[in-house]
């Protein structure tokens, strides 16, 4: 962890993450949930194909 002040010129990175952490919302809208959840279904439904493939290719 960095030790230098706010001021700093370190380019450690620490400092950036310390404040995005400190000031990053903790709750997401209804939208937010909603459009996270259908990525998170898409996700699942490339997942669910690249097994679906590999099955195909290990029977063959």
């Amino acid at each position: 962890m960095c030790h230098h002040n706010h001021e700093c010129s370190c380019s450690c990175g620490q400092h950036d993450r310390e404040e995005r952490h400190y000031h990053k919302r903790q709750f997401l809208t209804k939208a937010e949930k909603i459009e996270k959840l259908k990525s998170y279904a898409e996700d699942l439904k490339k997942e669910l194909q690249a097994v679906q493939e590999h099955i195909k290719e290990l029977s063959s």
